[in-house]
């Protein structure tokens, strides 16, 4: 292979790849609506969904940023009257990740009282972003 091509190509793949990134990083702490039925079990979260809502984090073991979305959540759940914060460790139960359609962590579903899922976040929310999805107010479709 010439040195022009290879170049033209190298060139070609870190193009992609930025725009990929830019693409990916776009969607990371955004909510985007869940249309249909898909409903969490709670024998997978090992406790009972919150009488209001229940927001999931699937985590794992080594994710840096999920320490910070426990914080969140966590603090969320305490001041909302009826609404849990349920943490799964995916390093001890990978079964899920297939089973929720997590691809990375920190995924957070909000979950309703019936254990529809109405929401979910890939990445870091803002608190507004959270609070917004608690009260169905989310623009984002899936």
């Amino acid at each position: 292979m010439s040195l022009p091509i290879a170049l033209t190509l190298v060139a070609a793949l870190l193009a992609a790849t930025v725009i990929a990134g830019v693409l990916l990083r776009r969607r990371d702490g955004r909510a985007v609506t869940v249309h249909g039925d898909r409903h969490v079990d709670p024998a997978d979260l090992m406790r009972p969904l919150g009488a209001q809502a229940t927001l999931v984090q699937f985590s794992t073991e080594f994710c840096a940023r999920c320490p910070q979305v426990r914080r969140l959540l966590g603090s969320i759940a305490a001041e909302r009257s009826g609404v849990v914060h349920a943490e799964v460790d995916l390093t001890s139960r990978a079964d899920l990740a297939a089973r929720y359609r997590v691809l990375s962590t920190p995924t957070t579903l909000v979950v309703d009282a019936d254990g529809r899922i109405r929401s979910r976040f890939t990445g870091v929310p803002s608190p507004a972003a959270v609070l917004s999805a608690l009260d169905g107010d989310h623009a984002a479709h899936a």
